[in-house]
């Protein structure tokens, strides 16, 4: 901006100047004119513009000389060294990592990863995650899968417990699935595995990068003393990538996990960003296809 107003000053400094000139001349011109008190009054003129040009040249000087200051100081900065990443760093509280730092991850009764705690309330669906996934899959209400596979303990807490429904413990299986193990109920192994399969073919990137946060957990979803977590069944898989856990109830999501929602949904799985509190790493077995299995006799 500076620039551009010491060009327009440049400018009205010539054309005062050319002014100037030609009104000289023309009272050279016009000494012996009659008209004597026109020339007086352009004598006036004259010193008048005489005047704005040596103010125009003070003001030109002027953004002259703060150009220079602006130019002097930008080529000290580029000058400067980086900042080091001591000084850039932004300062953390560690009572808030402590916080919201994820919970460790366990170990189940059978050897396969047990997953992380869940928030209660998440029941209720997300409006963006139920218009572009989920489409015509129904999470399992814990009702429907005691219903269909019983009672997984007599009690339960926040932290996870075996399993000792004899009937539960009998469709329960561990099993190594790409780089993972899971503890899970017999068809969802099944169809867990058909879904990595066609993963590692068409998006090998994203079923190099999956790993596990747990399956198997009897235990009641974090600040709930009622609603069991459906890890209880062993009919849920939370997946990470890169092992990278996704923040719950950001309402946003881990791109690759994205990719992972669609190739569970076509097979009848429930991805948990439909919960009221998003959990994007959650998928679990839909309502459709545990009642088919029921049918089959698999469970």
């Amino acid at each position: 901006m500076s620039a551009i107003a010491a060009i327009v000053i440049g400018m009205s400094i010539i054309l005062a100047a050319v002014i100037f000139a030609f009104v000289g001349n023309l009272l050279q011109d016009t000494e012996h004119d009659p008209n004597a008190g026109k020339i007086d009054r352009l004598r006036q003129q004259l010193a008048e513009q005489d005047s704005q040009i040596r103010g125009l040249r003070s003001e030109l000087n002027t953004l002259k000389g703060q150009m220079s200051d602006v130019g002097g100081r930008v080529m000290e900065l580029e000058k400067a060294p980086p900042p080091s990443p001591a000084q850039t760093a932004p300062v953390i509280n560690p009572q808030a990592v402590q916080e919201t730092a994820p919970s460790p991850l366990f170990t189940d009764q059978f050897g396969g990863m047990a997953p992380r705690e869940e928030e209660g309330n998440l029941t209720e669906p997300m409006q963006l995650a139920k218009k572009r996934f989920n489409e015509n899959v129904i999470r399992p209400t814990p009702a429907v899968l005691r219903q269909i596979l019983g009672e997984p303990r007599s009690t339960y807490s926040t932290t996870c417990a075996p399993v000792t429904n004899p009937k539960l413990l009998h469709v329960l299986e561990t099993r190594d699935i790409g780089s993972i193990r899971l503890t899970m109920i017999r068809p969802a192994l099944d169809s867990l595995q058909q879904i990595m399969a066609r993963l590692k073919k068409e998006e090998p990137d994203i079923y190099s990068a999956i790993g596990t946060a747990g399956a198997l957990c009897a235990r009641y979803v974090r600040g709930s003393s009622k609603s069991v977590s459906s890890h209880a069944w062993g009919a849920a898989v939370d997946l990470t990538l890169k092992k990278n856990l996704d923040n719950m109830g950001d309402n946003s999501t881990q791109f690759g996990l994205v990719v992972l929602a669609e190739f569970f949904n076509e097979a009848g799985w429930y991805w948990g960003a439909g919960y009221s509190r998003e959990d994007s790493m959650h998928f679990e077995v839909g309502e459709a296809l545990l009642r088919k299995w029921a049918a089959e006799g698999k469970l």
